[in-house]
């Protein structure tokens, strides 16, 4: 799933492609001509109609996955994750196209070099990506794809003409995030630091203005979470309907 990878670092960027317009002259139209219009106007409506993908953005221990989760459980049908593809190895429990698509390096790097991913970035020696195909698998289906990258992953999706609507989900404060990860019990003092390295430059990126559409400061749960389907809603309810 394009879940939050264990990356430890830089960040992301989405752009907004826009809708190319169609000058339609008036002319006198037969009915082989009524229809081709027909169709090319059904594109048109067909294109506008999609829903835009949502790209979430923020430090490990910022809350992405709670309020993810919190989303998707009360608009069951609205949001589709789509898979992502790595080079690492399947954990106990993972299956390939559920999890993620297993490749080999080779494999990865020819389809990176062939166009055919939106983002892509290499961790602790793996790589990790996310393909248009994966994207608009869920596209298809009339969902929202939602996809849980870092810096890097929205700087390259800004570079695309993917329209997706990018939130930035951070902490109150640098010290804030280090208690929460220092209360997970997991983090080694080398990891800590590395993140908390991170955190800083992912913050920065996130405060400066264009580079996300919304920024929730996630000190209380609920009222980030209120921002985010407040921010959401309006996209949710034309999906609706459509």
């Amino acid at each position: 799933m394009c879940g939050e990878r264990e990356r430890e670092g830089e960040l992301a960027r989405v752009d907004r492609g826009s809708h190319s317009v169609t000058t339609v002259h008036q002319e006198p139209l037969c009915q082989a001509g009524i229809s081709v219009l027909g169709a090319r106007l059904g594109h048109v409506v067909r294109k506008m109609t999609t829903p835009q993908p949502l790209v979430l953005c923020g430090p490990s221990g910022a809350g992405k996955s709670t309020l993810m989760k919190k989303l998707t459980d009360e608009f069951v049908n609205n949001f589709g994750f789509s898979v992502s593809h790595t080079t690492r190895q399947p954990r106990a429990g993972e299956e390939h196209g559920v999890h993620y698509f297993f490749v080999t390096r080779q494999e990865m790097q020819e389809a990176i070099s062939s166009g055919e991913f939106i983002e892509h970035a290499e961790y602790s020696g793996n790589l990790y990506g996310t393909s248009k195909k994966a994207v608009q698998d869920v596209l298809s289906k009339g969902k929202i794809c939602i996809l849980d990258i870092d810096m890097q992953g929205v700087i390259q999706v800004k570079n695309t003409d993917l329209k997706a609507q990018c939130v930035f989900i951070r902490p109150p404060s640098i010290e804030d995030l280090k208690k929460r990860l220092l209360a997970r019990g997991t983090e080694t003092e080398e990891s800590l630091a590395r993140r908390l390295n991170v955190a800083e430059k992912e913050m920065e990126y996130g405060a400066l203005k264009g580079n996300f559409d919304l920024v929730v400061v996630n000190d209380e749960v609920d009222q980030a979470y209120q921002e985010l389907r407040a921010f959401m809603l309006p996209a949710i309810q034309l999906q609706n309907s459509n």
